[in-house]
């Protein structure tokens, strides 16, 4: 069960999202004139529960790299959408909204997925692929959820641009956040400082794309489609940078690929209830 990754990738998860709502209650709407820039952070940098908001979520940086260097990545990524039950379980409370059959059957349903992936995964063996490989998969990642600010004033600067970057951007934090953590647990110092600027820039990019995102269109359509891309496109993007020892898996991977594929869709159904969503939201 790679027990010590797991107890990280759930401590990591519940400082994000516990930042995540505490930025929510000193938030408010940003002008849409700030959009895409980097003013959107002054204007809620100067908000003091925001601010502790964000810290504790950087924190949560720390457990999670540690997470990615003790147990699989495929692991690690699922974990982290757990913290969203303590969104569900505060933005009801907040926000007063009812707590009804979509969440009960998302919250069973990433809590099934998680446990068949951290059953089914394999033994945690992967390596590094090739440096060009592993930066060839950031960059790519980071070229997309930069693209809204290259593309900013065209017909191509849309409210789905921002929403695909928004998870693009994010899927590259977590990317290099694991990169971070690999090299810093292997002792090799440079190469974890590289990759933890690396992350660390992407995401501020994300946080401004994503804030820009909520601007554009409503929360039940930006939450769930950040949230699953962010949460699984790296992990359908692992063998091109990790070489990982998938004969170790249990029953040949099956329990690991229909874990995977229930925590995504517990993802989708519970980050579509309004109760996230609009609480999310409300961070931007």
């Amino acid at each position: 069960m790679h027990g010590e990754g797991v107890v990280a990738a759930l401590l990591a998860s519940l400082l994000f999202n516990v930042g995540v709502v505490l930025q929510a209650v000193d938030a408010r709407v940003a002008p849409r004139s700030l959009e895409l820039r980097v003013a959107l952070l002054g204007r809620l940098f100067v908000r003091p529960v925001w601010v502790t908001g964000l810290a504790i979520g950087l924190l949560g940086a720390i457990p999670q790299a540690f997470a990615y260097a003790h147990a699989p990545f495929v692991v690690v990524q699922p974990m982290l959408a757990l913290g969203l039950l303590v969104v569900l379980l505060l933005g009801a409370r907040i926000l007063h909204e009812p707590v009804g059959g979509r969440e009960l059957a998302g919250v069973l349903a990433i809590i099934a997925g998680v446990a068949l992936v951290a059953w089914g995964a394999p033994a945690h063996t992967e390596q590094h692929r090739g440096a060009v490989d592993v930066v060839a998969v950031f960059s790519a990642l980071s070229i997309v959820g930069l693209a809204p600010f290259a593309l900013r004033g065209t017909t191509l600067d849309t409210g789905g641009l921002v929403i695909l970057a928004t998870g693009f951007a994010f899927a590259a934090t977590n990317v290099g956040t694991k990169l971070l953590g690999d090299n810093f647990d292997l002792g090799h110092y440079p190469n974890a400082v590289v990759w933890g600027l690396a992350a660390l820039a992407m995401g501020v990019v994300a946080t401004i794309v994503n804030m820009t995102a909520f601007q554009r269109r409503a929360a039940t359509t930006v939450v769930p489609v950040s949230t699953a891309v962010q949460t699984f496109l790296p992990v359908v993007l692992e063998p091109l940078f990790l070489r990982e020892h998938w004969a170790s898996a249990a029953y040949d991977g099956a329990p690991l690929a229909v874990g995977l594929l229930l925590a995504l869709a517990g993802i989708v159904l519970l980050t579509s209830s309004k109760a996230v969503s609009e609480l999310l939201a409300e961070t931007f």
